[in-house]
């Protein structure tokens, strides 16, 4: 009786406890209803996102947290296989800019040039509208591949390098609105077409030309991203050029139409002007010395055939090597440039130069035959006594006569000569009896006829050709380069204005 009393007083206090606990947990769970109600912080966050619900987040959960749950939502069931507003048929703006962080170098020979950019592209979709604690969300390259971005290629690029180092070169950014940025670091080798008329005094404009390659005008449209005179900027010591001044740039848009459809292509033309100082130094300068070099021979002697004949050969050789040293740094066009010009004129004064010798020295040749006849025929008059003609020679002959000599005899058989008195020995000799007989006679004067060759060696005059040549040669060359140069220098605007996009 007693053990039955003790059990059902231990299960009535049982139940007791049992309500008593119940009561306490509805009083707990009251008081956090009310403070629930005070506090903004407590339960779910409501409307996160403009058409999903928002995540749980604790109080004590951190911005990463936060944001790892915003991008878990944005890409739960985003399809980067079609673009922004596919379903609305709204075209997708993409904005550009371009920020050059190093041009050049520029290669004459593949036509072609280096740059190095900031390539930026910004497009909205729609997609990717959140609402959070910050409105721009910073974000890694890996996102890129996970979400839709412009297929943009470059037109005329012939290689293009995406920089991977130490990561790759690449930045994202999300705003609220659902606005995208991405910025890349590319180096591009692009195509540079270039007419070489002018050259060394030549300007160029090189284009950049980039568009989407599969979406048309009426699905992807690009524009600048702040107008057209300042979306494109180049850093100011960017210039990586030795030949060159980089004189400015101009954007434009233009539409190329094509089988497929018709496509909106964003241009930028880099204005380069040629620097002459190289070219002044390397070819001009001797080749206007090598031309003075030639007619300096137009002053040497004419009989000087060896030192006239180096000079004419040896201008002729070094021009020949200077022309082709400054055609290896050219692209093998099939027109002439204008230094092309100037060295066949150059090469046409040299040989003209070593023409007028061999002219001159041919009729010097024949001259000193002629003068030798001529002087040999006026002494042939001269002569009285004596009518035989002397063999043609160079050099001019003039006969004497000397003045006739008076013998006179005296006594003792001895004679005066000119005031000298000879004695002749004859008594041994009787053949000359009869000369002593004689000169018993009355004195006589015998005149003694000689004739004396004297040869004096005479020198041709200058010749009239080479006279001429003096004054004509560098004359012609002064009025070449003056007509030359002030060719080519006033056809520079004339070449910027052709080189502008259309």
């Amino acid at each position: 009786m007693l053990c039955s009393l003790s059990r059902v007083s231990n299960v009535f206090g049982a139940g007791l406890s049992f309500l008593l606990a119940m009561a306490i947990l509805i009083s707990q769970s009251g008081c956090r209803a009310q403070n629930c109600e005070q506090n903004s912080n407590c339960g779910l966050t409501r409307d996160l996102f403009s058409h999903k619900l928002e995540p749980p987040v604790d109080e004590n959960r951190d911005n990463s947290t936060i944001f790892t749950v915003i991008l878990d939502r944005l890409l739960d069931g985003y399809d980067n296989r079609l673009r922004p507003g596919l379903g609305a048929d709204t075209v997708t703006e993409v904005e550009t800019d371009i920020y050059v962080t190093s041009f050049g170098p520029v290669s004459d020979t593949d036509m072609e040039y280096t740059i190095d950019v900031f390539f930026r592209q910004s497009w909205s979709d729609e997609r990717l509208k959140f609402v959070g604690p910050i409105k721009t969300l910073p974000l890694n390259n890996l996102l890129a591949s996970k979400i839709w971005t412009p297929d943009t290629f470059f037109h005329n690029g012939k290689k293009s390098v995406a920089h991977n180092m130490t990561t790759p070169n690449k930045l994202l950014r999300l705003r609220d609105n659902g606005t995208l940025l991405y910025t890349m670091r590319l180096t591009i080798h692009a195509e540079c077409p270039m007419q070489l008329e002018d050259f060394p005094m030549d300007v160029h404009a090189c284009p950049l030309k980039f568009g989407s390659y599969a979406y048309t005008k009426s699905e992807v449209s690009y524009v600048w991203m702040n107008g057209k005179e300042r979306s494109v900027e180049v850093a100011k010591d960017g210039s990586r050029l030795n030949q060159y001044d980089l004189m400015g740039h101009e954007a434009d848009t233009q539409l190329i139409k094509s089988s497929t459809g018709d496509y909106v292509v964003m241009t930028t033309h880099f204005h380069l002007k040629r620097k002459i100082g190289y070219f002044v130094i390397q070819t001009y300068l001797p080749c206007i010395m090598t031309v003075i070099l030639s007619q300096v021979s137009f002053w040497l002697n004419r009989e000087s055939v060896p030192a006239r004949t180096v000079f004419g050969v040896t201008t002729v050789l070094t021009m020949t090597t200077l022309s082709i040293s400054a055609r290896n740094s050219l692209p093998k066009v099939a027109y002439a440039t204008a230094m092309d010009w100037f060295m066949a004129v150059c090469y046409a004064f040299v040989f003209s130069a070593l023409i007028e010798f061999a002219a001159v020295n041919y009729f010097t040749k024949r001259s000193w035959a002629w003068d030798g006849k001529k002087a040999m025929q006026a002494q042939e008059y001269k002569i009285i006594k004596n009518n035989r003609k002397l063999p043609h020679v160079s050099k001019v002959c003039r006969f004497k006569r000397k003045e006739p000599v008076a013998l006179s005899k005296k006594a003792n058989n001895t004679y005066n000569i000119v005031g000298t008195t000879y004695t002749l020995n004859i008594a041994k000799d009787p053949g000359l009896a009869t000369i002593a007989k004689s000169a018993a006679a009355p004195a006589k004067v015998a005149r003694v006829e000689e004739k004396v060759l004297e040869c004096k060696k005479t020198y041709n005059s200058v010749s009239k050709v080479d006279k001429l040549s003096r004054i004509v040669f560098p004359v012609l060359f002064f009025i070449f380069n003056l007509v030359y140069w002030a060719t080519y220098v006033n056809r520079e605007p004339v070449i910027k204005d052709a080189n502008r996009p259309h």
